[in-house]
């Protein structure tokens, strides 16, 4: 058997995934539930939401970190999945050896933590409320937590003392691309030589009143607020945004020739991944869909095959008027005519956008499809856009054999990342 692709690089095997979000913990839970065309958006209940213009989200509240904040629970659903997916690879954390690549979103002190320190800088002296009065507290050095919680490594480095992983962990923060980008950074690493196996892990706890509030000023969320799980529509014609969520997916990765040497249980493959950056705005996609047809292009191309060997696409399918129109362009221009024979499917329709996890999540699904031959619907789908001409899997999964699957993750300030993956060949 060979070890090596098309281009003579180590054969990425997948070992271990696993996954949190809205809908559940684990892949059991959350496929059944997908695949069933179950929705885990709903009305928020951690935070007061009077006077927002959204009020629903895919929150995960099923999980309640000791300690409180976005960051701890950011956490909590990384070392989810993550343990998930290293215990079946077979290893144990204390033998895992491998480096680790983290998606997490940007972090910033709770507004909690900003009352406290402009209390406390009043009792030291700061006459107006302000930067100046945070600085005076942060300077008497009393909360040192708070310091560390607001460092963009801090979750990585408690991921990692959790996991046993090898090395420095790196973590990033690439948008709505970031979780696929930490999956191809695995990859690069193990295609190089540096390391046997890794993990890699995008997770996102980040639904917060400050976050919702600065999305609606991009009028980038949904506020069809009455009827939460049928707020988020990706291709539908009355989309009007995306739905917020949390969630976390992940990933063991290893050379082939590493994962049938110790008899580890062959998930798929992953066999290709491309990028492309997109400097035309800070939020917008290019109107031409040139920065996501080279993404689609150079996935393939990494992967070696060409776009009749794809069976299925895991959409980015955010729900927003604009990237939805963007991705089918995407897709059409590299398909051709193809296209419209290609079921697509978006899974933001059930679990909203996951943001920083969105692309290990989607990641995660789309090996489940390979290894279930299952497509997860595309839900809410009553009220088809005429300028989208997609089989989107509507309203209800389809069984189908799926060898091979194309996942897309096309995110704000122009990331674009695109995953192949496929099942084990014979």
């Amino acid at each position: 058997m060979s070890y090596t692709d098309h281009a003579g690089r180590p054969i990425i095997a997948i070992t271990g995934a696993g996954v949190v979000s809205s809908l559940g913990a684990g892949k059991d839970d959350n496929w059944a539930r997908l695949t069933a065309g179950q929705s885990g958006i709903h009305r928020i209940k951690r935070f007061p939401t009077e006077h927002l213009r959204t009020t629903i989200a895919g929150t995960v509240d099923f999980m309640t970190p000791v300690e409180a904040g976005s960051a701890a629970l950011t956490y909590a659903l990384a070392e989810a999945a993550a343990v998930e997916a290293i215990r079946e690879s077979g290893l144990s954390e204390k033998e895992f050896g491998g480096p680790l690549f983290l998606a997490a979103p940007p972090v910033e002190l709770e507004w909690w933590q900003r009352l406290k320190l402009d209390a406390d800088g009043r009792e030291a002296g700061g006459k107006e409320p302000g930067y100046d009065r945070l600085l005076l507290a942060a300077r008497n050095g009393n909360h040192l937590d708070f310091y560390h919680s607001a460092q963009f490594g801090t979750v990585g480095q408690k991921l990692q003392e959790r996991l046993g992983t090898r090395g420095l962990p790196v973590t990033l923060s690439t948008a709505c691309a970031s979780g696929a980008t930490a999956i191809q950074l695995g990859v690069e690493a193990i295609r190089r030589g540096e390391a046997e196996r890794v993990t890699s892990v995008g997770t996102d706890g980040s639904v917060t009143a400050e976050a919702l509030v600065r999305f609606s000023l991009l009028s980038a969320l949904s506020t069809q607020n009455d009827v939460p799980e049928k707020a988020s529509k990706p291709f539908s014609k009355d989309r009007d945004g995306f739905v917020m969520a949390e969630g976390a997916g992940a990933f063991v990765m290893e050379s082939l020739e590493s994962a049938h040497a110790r008899g580890a249980t062959v998930l798929g493959i992953l066999e290709g991944c491309g990028e492309c950056a997109d400097d035309f705005h800070r939020t917008r996609s290019k109107p031409d869909a040139s920065p996501a047809i080279a993404a689609v292009r150079a996935a393939l191309a990494d992967a070696g095959v060409s776009t009749g060997d794809v069976d299925y696409v895991n959409a980015h399918g955010t729900s927003t008027p604009e990237n939805d129109k963007m991705e089918y362009l995407s897709l059409s221009t590299v398909f051709g005519d193809a296209i419209s024979s290609i079921p697509i499917s978006s899974n933001k329709s059930m679990i909203g956008h996951t943001l920083t996890a969105a692309g290990a999540i989607e990641a995660v699904f789309s090996l489940l499809a390979i290894r279930t031959g299952t497509l997860p619907p595309t839900i809410n789908h009553a009220n088809p856009d005429p300028a989208i001409p997609l089989d989107v899997v509507p309203n209800v999964k389809r069984e189908a054999k799926v060898g091979r699957v194309l996942s897309n993750s096309f995110g704000f300030g122009g990331q674009n990342t695109c995953l192949v993956i496929a099942a084990e060949p014979a």
